[in-house]
């Protein structure tokens, strides 16, 4: 990641276990921690800077190459930064996992790139009664839609990005519907050429 990535002047990826408002405060002081209300207590709250490289990325390919099954980028990866004489330093930050796993499957030249979850697809209106599935849409008209900032949000992003920069296609769904997505009979499917939004029938 940059080291000059803005987030790092405002931390605001909760992490840790929940204080009351004294202990969240003496830990701030003590060990310059920077703080934020979490569920009606206080957390410790770190940068979370957009990723940039991944320094492993040669041996991801060798392996993927060679037919392996690669598991990588865990929680978004390690978080380092570049010193002035190009070695790495560990730095307190945590790696959005789906703006990581783009730029993996960026960097791979992937030709799908599906980030499977917990739920079939991806909703406007989520948990209110006009919610709607999406079955597929372009990059633009998803980026028009509002998602839950730690939840959905990201994931669009990645999957805006991964399709505006390849030009290739993009899926969100369930773990158990992954063929389903690839033949294009599940989830949300994200492609350059599609037409504004088309919605799954309620």
């Amino acid at each position: 990641m940059d080291a000059n990535d803005p987030a790092f002047r405002h931390p605001s990826k909760p992490i840790g276990p929940l204080y009351d408002e004294a202990q969240a405060r003496r830990l701030a002081r003590e060990r310059g921690w920077a703080i934020a209300r979490d569920a009606g207590r206080y957390r410790r709250v770190v940068a979370s800077p957009r990723p940039k490289r991944i320094f492993e990325l040669a041996v991801i390919e060798l392996l993927v190459s060679q037919g392996v099954i690669v598991i990588c980028a865990g929680g978004g990866g390690i978080p380092v930064v570049c010193r002035a004489d190009g070695s790495l330093m560990g730095v307190e930050a945590v790696i959005d996992k789906d703006l990581a796993s783009a730029l993996l499957a960026r960097e791979l030249r992937a030709e799908v790139f599906l980030m499977l979850t917990d739920v079939d697809a991806v909703y406007s209106d989520w948990a209110t009664a006009s919610a709607r599935a999406i079955r597929h849409a372009s990059p633009g008209s998803l980026r028009e839609l509002v998602f839950a900032p730690g939840s959905m949000a990201p994931k669009a992003e990645a999957a805006c990005e991964f399709v505006d920069q390849t030009g290739a296609m993009a899926a969100i769904g369930r773990l158990e519907d992954a063929q389903a997505i690839l033949r294009g009979e599940a989830g949300t499917i994200i492609r350059p050429d599609a037409v504004g939004i088309e919605w799954y029938a309620p």
